[in-house]
């Protein structure tokens, strides 16, 4: 079989995805980017870090900085409980974790199943949201984890 058009070709690609929940809502990620995802463990506080940063863990031996995705997003700060989850990311050379409520699921999909973001969104959330999935009579938006770190790309240039 001939590939006519590799953007074609990617629409028929599968793709598995992390969904979880965060402040009511639901939210995926490319489980290729995903290390591992663990219990809350108490994080220790970095000063003059951003907002968002809740501190970080040593996770086996590595500083992990992590991440409280809802916060992240502009919606009220998590208050961590044991319930409380996260997923452990790579992002490039790069590790983080993020802060989430619950992990609820592995959904897999076709790539052209994920449509585009709405226009009617925010800039800043077109930035962390690279679209939206339709599965099982839910909505899912799937999270674009270049952006979780804007100031990481900044000193990678």
């Amino acid at each position: 079989m001939k590939l006519v058009n590799r953007e074609a070709d990617s629409s028929q690609a599968q793709v598995e995805l992390v969904a979880f929940r965060l402040s009511g809502q639901e939210f995926c990620v490319d489980i290729m980017d995903v290390r591992e995802i663990r219990g809350w463990t108490p994080v220790t506080p970095i000063p003059h870090a951003p907002s968002y940063v809740t501190g970080v863990i040593n996770l086996r031996g590595s500083v992990l900085p992590i991440i409280d995705l809802s916060h992240r997003f502009g919606m009220p700060a998590a208050t961590p409980t044991d319930r409380h989850v996260i997923i452990v990311m790579q992002l490039g050379d790069r590790t983080a974790g993020l802060l989430v409520d619950a992990v609820s699921d592995v959904i897999s999909c076709d790539v052209s199943s994920i449509q585009p973001t709405p226009d009617v969104v925010s800039t800043l959330a077109q930035s962390f949201i690279r679209g939206v999935l339709a599965a099982n009579g839910r909505l899912i938006s799937v999270v674009t984890l270049e952006q979780i770190l804007p100031e990481a790309q900044a000193e990678a240039a």
